[in-house]
């Protein structure tokens, strides 16, 4: 077992997390429709991107009992988007500006020699956009590590 293929966001608005995730550049692939999706799977490029009803998504990991639902705050981890350029991350910081995403950290010079920032979605999971000079790139747009 060594990849990830699908990351599901259990999300609370599942309409307002597929607009906010279509205006900000994803491709959406909707079950039942656009009005009422029932899930949503984005065509990106490397690992794909779900959202799920939040509610749903602790119910399908068990029915009978589960788990508690988060009431906000930091969920312990990020996503991550890498970028090609610091142009780049300034221009992504821009659309989930003009889309009413949160910034928590303005695209700035990093400790480790990168330029980058943070932003939240509408479900409070936190997204950093990054860019390294010295990364490099696979055929599938997927960071070489």
């Amino acid at each position: 077992m060594n990849r990830i293929n699908l990351i599901a966001l259990g999300v609370r608005d599942i309409r307002k997390s597929l607009n906010f995730y279509k205006e900000i550049g994803f491709e959406a692939s909707v079950v039942g429709d656009e009005e009422k999706p029932v899930i949503v799977f984005f065509k990106n490029e490397g690992s794909r991107l779900e959202l799920f009803p939040l509610e749903e998504l602790a119910k399908d990991i068990n029915v009978e009992n589960p788990p508690a639902l988060s009431t906000g705050g930091f969920p312990g981890f990020t996503l991550a988007y890498n970028g090609k350029s610091a142009a780049e991350v300034d221009d992504i910081f821009k659309k989930v500006k003009d889309v009413g995403a949160h910034v928590v950290k303005h695209p700035q010079p990093l400790s480790w020699g990168g330029y980058g920032g943070y932003f939240v979605d509408p479900d409070g999971y936190y997204w950093e956009v990054a860019y390294g000079a010295d990364w490099q790139f696979d055929e599938n747009n997927m960071l070489m590590i």
